[in-house]
């Protein structure tokens, strides 16, 4: 099992090797496998691939993240810019309906409304605005429209868990009730409980996962 000491090099290697970060303006601390991130960026696209960043790392149980976005004198825009500038990423993307989005913009945080049919419609939306110029912080609260759950959803979901390279579905289970998913057992990373739960969203009729899937590297240590 790694160590905080070991966690930290790594996560600090990861975010050096992201093109995207300025590893320098990134503090890393780790206590019992939490991740803290503290420290400021220019973009809200930033602060995101950080904490994915921090994710991906082995031995990784949690990310806490403090890192603030201050913008430059070249990024800053006004909240009707932003507006359209959501606006219009909605709009060419085939993935969302942005009729069915209403946005919100006031002092760079954007926050998005309305109902999607699948989770990744949703997750599409967000994805669109994180890189944006002038936005901050982004609060999505794009609803999964509630639909009939098909009676063999169980077996789709763990049909597609066997289907991945990166999740061990013979030590994950998983509980349907109604339109909620419930995942227990154990995983390797923090990347495999992600992964495991993005599985389970592209099952259709579901609007909420309870990710209760435990960190355990001494199990799977090699």
């Amino acid at each position: 099992m790694k160590t905080d000491a070991e966690i930290q090099k790594d996560v600090m290697e990861e975010l050096r090797w992201e093109p995207l970060l300025n590893a320098s303006e990134i503090g890393v601390a780790v206590k019992n496998g939490i991740v803290t991130l503290s420290g400021t960026v220019d973009t809200y696209g930033k602060k995101v691939a950080a904490e994915d960043a921090a994710k991906s790392v082995m031995g990784v149980k949690a990310v806490a993240e403090d890192i603030q976005v201050k913008l430059s004198s070249s990024g800053k825009r006004n909240d009707t810019e932003i507006a359209e500038a959501v606006m219009n990423a909605l709009k060419w993307h085939s993935a969302v309906r942005e009729d069915k989005i209403k946005v919100k913009v006031e002092d760079g945080w954007v926050t998005l409304e309305g109902e999607a049919d699948w989770e990744f419609q949703r997750s599409a939306a967000r994805s669109m605005v994180e890189d944006l110029t002038g936005v901050i912080g982004i609060i999505n609260n794009i609803r999964i429209k509630p639909s009939v759950v098909a009676n063999d959803i169980k077996k789709r979901i763990n049909s597609a868990f066997h289907r991945s390279a990166t999740v061990d579905s013979e030590k994950i289970n998983l509980e349907v009730v109604g339109s909620k998913v419930i995942l227990t057992g154990k995983v390797r990373s923090y990347a495999e409980k992600r992964d495991a739960e993005n599985a389970a969203w592209l099952a259709p009729g579901i609007n909420k996962i309870e990710n209760k899937l435990q960190i355990d590297t001494e199990v799977f240590a090699y």
